[in-house]
């Protein structure tokens, strides 16, 4: 491997991660044939092959599965390096990159938002997806930390909570219950339920809620988006187990109500997260301690 270039490894990252000559061609503005002949060059160096070709698709060997996971640290290491250098120089800037779970994305764009007045220098990437995805962005290094509900099982991680996190159940303004002031949770269990997706932290959260209490909840529908839950639950469909830092819009203009049911809000925390190998640049260094700072007070607005 000693005569692989890191353009060949860039390259052949960018391509491994999407599966796609094509989508590599575009993201790196070259031409298609320039990938494949990176590709096959890096192929002769490692003396193995990196890809299956089947048809007009691509698939990782175990080589080139070996060969990625290699590279994206290489690769790392390189702006990590480059980073520290700056900051040696006395340079600003630097770059972060950061992933969040798709409920924390209410909040994450403010905030960072906040953290870009106070240091204008720091380029911020910010990836929102649901959590599985996370914890693959997370695991294979191809971002800084992330913001979530639960830290992932399995990964050696370091994370920190920084803010209270409650869920609630909410319903359309009309709702029956609507304008109860206490609300049994044994109540709930002949109301139609709109949840997230199975392996959300909210269905975790929402499915411990009634297991506690022996409630099997009528689940009628199920999204992966918070923004359709909510627009459901307006239109009368049903009820919801949702954060309370989603619905701040909803709950100002009275399209929706959160029900005084026994037992919530559900209390449970957000977590700033990064694997315990990633050094912290300057930059990132900046960016955790600002969230730890200052997340909590900036949350308080969604309470």
């Amino acid at each position: 491997m000693r005569n692989a270039t890191i353009r060949q490894l860039q390259i052949f990252s960018v391509a491994a991660t999407h599966l796609s000559f094509a989508r590599a061609a575009e993201k790196l503005h070259l031409t298609h044939a320039a990938i494949s002949l990176q590709i096959k060059q890096l192929e002769e160096v490692f003396g193995a092959a990196l890809f299956d070709r089947i048809g007009k698709r691509v698939f990782l060997t175990e080589a080139g599965q070996i060969l990625l996971d290699h590279a994206r640290q290489i690769l790392q290491s390189l702006k990590e390096a480059d980073e520290s250098l700056m900051a040696l120089k006395g340079l600003k800037g630097g770059r972060v990159a950061i992933a969040v779970t798709s409920t924390a994305e209410y909040f994450a764009p403010g905030l960072l938002a906040e953290f870009r007045r106070a240091q204008a220098d720091v380029r911020v990437r910010l990836l929102v997806n649901n959590r599985e995805e996370v914890n693959r962005l997370l695991i294979s290094n191809e971002v800084d930390l992330a913001i979530m509900g639960r830290p992932p099982v399995g990964l050696e991680a370091q994370a920190v909570s920084f803010a209270p996190h409650p869920l609630v159940i909410i319903a359309a303004a009309d709702h029956p219950l609507a304008g109860r002031a206490r609300i049994s949770s044994d109540e709930l269990a002949d109301e139609t339920m709109i949840v997230r997706e199975a392996g959300s932290g909210t269905r975790s959260a929402m499915e411990e809620f009634f297991l506690q209490r022996a409630i099997k909840p009528r689940i009628d529908m199920e999204m992966g988006s918070n923004e359709a839950i909510k627009q459901a639950v307006v239109a009368g469909l049903g009820i919801s187990f949702i954060s309370q830092h989603t619905l701040g819009l909803e709950l100002s203009v009275g399209r929706l109500v959160v029900l005084k049911v026994e037992g919530t809000p559900v209390m449970r925390r957000w977590f700033l997260v990064r694997h315990k190998s990633k050094r912290l640049t300057p930059a990132l260094g900046v960016f955790w301690d600002f969230v730890l700072a200052s997340a909590p007070e900036y949350l308080k607005r969604f309470a």
